[in-house]
């Protein structure tokens, strides 16, 4: 069984319940702070003793990420977003992205997608239509530098500096990028044209398609 809280700790976590439904994600320290009319170090402290409590998780000791507890001990339904950075392109050095390259963050429900270090490239053009994948769509990456067949990926071409996203197919004297659309041709490259950066997990889809 959980404890009983204090009335400053009941606040607080009040506070959490009512920012996190609002917008969908965790307040930062700062604005807990200048929302509640106390010091970094109270919240800290408070939010310490609700963990302990058993009210809620965090990611880390350090991490903004807040999972409120249910009383079944499990993560609440409303606490299971996370955020992730979209880009508009990827480069060599994935994933350490820096935060200006960012076009955009993207919040998903972390029991689909739980693995470190996501994030989502906006697609350009129609190579992949037949695979689902549409102009405009945000597709969710995870970061990985190797493929199996037939999985699609985020290939960077070392001689346009720039990302594509395709079906990849590993041959003896080189690889293959696959669209998914008549209208395109396979492309081919040798090993040391291409690097994979991530495997496309999932697809978020805009208004503009629907």
């Amino acid at each position: 069984m959980v404890s009983e809280l204090t009335p400053n700790q009941q606040r607080l976590l009040d506070y959490l319940q009512r920012t996190v439904d609002e917008s969908g994600r965790s307040p930062s320290l700062r604005q807990t702070a200048e929302d509640m009319g106390i010091s970094h170090t109270a919240v800290a402290q408070t939010l310490k003793k609700l963990e302990d409590k058993g009210y809620l998780k965090r990611q880390g000791r350090y991490s903004r990420e807040i999972y409120l507890i249910n009383r079944l001990r499990q993560t609440d339904g409303r606490h299971r977003w996370r955020e992730i950075p979209v880009l508009g392109r990827v480069t060599a050095g994935m994933p350490m992205y820096a935060q200006q390259e960012w076009e955009d963050t993207l919040v998903l429900d972390q029991n689909f997608f739980n693995g470190p270090n996501l994030f989502a490239l906006r697609i350009r053009g129609d190579s992949m239509r037949n695979a689902g994948i549409l102009d405009n769509d945000l597709a969710i990456c995870e970061p990985r530098q190797y493929a199996q067949n037939g999985e699609i990926v985020v290939a960077l071409i070392y001689a346009d500096e720039d990302a594509t996203v395709k079906r990849f197919f590993l041959h003896k004297d080189r690889i293959e990028l696959r669209p998914e659309n008549s209208d395109y041709e396979p492309l081919y490259y040798s090993f040391d044209q291409v690097l994979v950066q991530a495997k496309v997990i999932g697809i978020q889809r805009r208004n503009n398609h629907m």
